[in-house]
């Protein structure tokens, strides 16, 4: 397995959306890697867990836009990164899997922005990292795929806030890793993709909440991961860059989920892997750096 994004990251930048510059701000408290960061319903983003020099991190810390300054909050329960943080519909942060405290951990747990506290929630079925998690349109969050201790999941499990509880649900077609997920504006789950035991995946599948059931739909131009994908105003999917059989990818390509078909559209200046990709309120999508041979500090916008 090929584990990259190995830079710690300690000065933070903003961009102006007005203006498309930079601006250095204040320093996160902790460095790290493999971390999250939610933007929660007061506004402020919670960073939580990664891994740095200093070992994996449970410490999370919170960022006010109002004042530019950064706040340590309580702690994880357990230390942990490559997890996922899902907001809800209670404004609660589901933390869930990761590696850290243990390989491939089934923990989940919840933070609380009134509080300020974590509490420990229903463990997952299955221990897995490089997994995804899903807000549905029901409130639950739908978790596929990953690794764990029998390698990459075929698996999907879903939490339901209202009791604290993980059930399993159908598993998805193939098993993979390093994949997308993305809730459509019908409710169904788009998964494209990721790493599998023995190929870099161009299949997708849709997952709908209404009968629990995945259904294959087209596939992509070109198998990929370690990719973006970012639901646009229009409801269509860009899938941005990635690693494949061509190493660092500049390719993208849009899913139309009215016809379940994908097509090419341009391609970025730089092909990079492990990048984060950001819809803004003008519809475009903001790349932002990842890996291409060199840790890359480029940025480029799509629309």
């Amino acid at each position: 397995m090929i584990l990259l994004n190995y830079f710690v990251i300690h000065l933070r930048h903003g961009l102006n959306s007005s203006t498309g510059l930079w601006t250095p701000i204040r320093n996160m408290s902790f460095p790290r890697y493999g971390h999250t960061a939610s933007v929660l319903t007061n506004g402020k983003v919670l960073v939580a867990g990664g891994a740095s020099t200093a070992g994996f991190q449970n410490s999370a810390e919170l960022y006010d836009p109002s004042t530019g300054l950064w706040t340590i909050t309580d702690s994880m329960n357990a230390r942990r990164y490559w997890h996922t943080a899902s907001i809800l519909t209670n404004g609660k942060v589901l933390v869930t899997g990761g590696s850290g405290t243990s390989n491939y951990q089934q923990t989940a747990e919840l933070y609380d922005p009134s509080t300020g506290y974590w509490n420990n929630t229903g463990s997952m079925n299955y221990g897995r990292w490089h997994h995804t998690a899903s807000l549905l349109t029901n409130g639950q969050v739908l978790v596929t795929g990953g690794y764990g201790t029998s390698g990459i999941w075929q698996t999907a499990e879903l939490y339901d806030p209202s009791t604290g509880v993980w059930t399993v649900t159908s598993n998805m077609s193939t098993g993979r890793e390093w994949h997308t997920a993305s809730t459509l504006n019908n409710g169904k789950v788009l998964v494209t993709g990721g790493l599998s035991s023995s190929a870099y995946l161009r299949t997708a599948e849709l997952y709908d909440s209404s009968v629990g059931l995945w259904i294959t739909t087209g596939n992509m131009t070109n198998g990929r991961y370690y990719h973006t994908a970012s639901l646009l105003n229009n409801g269509k999917v860009l899938v941005a860059g990635g690693t494949g059989p061509s190493s660092y990818m500049a390719s993208a390509e849009l899913y139309d989920p009215s016809t379940g078909a994908w097509t090419v559209t341009g391609s970025m200046s730089t092909g990079r892997q492990d990048h984060t990709a950001s819809t803004l309120m003008n519809g475009q999508v903001l790349v932002v750096g990842g890996v291409s041979g060199v840790y890359s500090r480029s940025s480029e916008l799509y629309g």
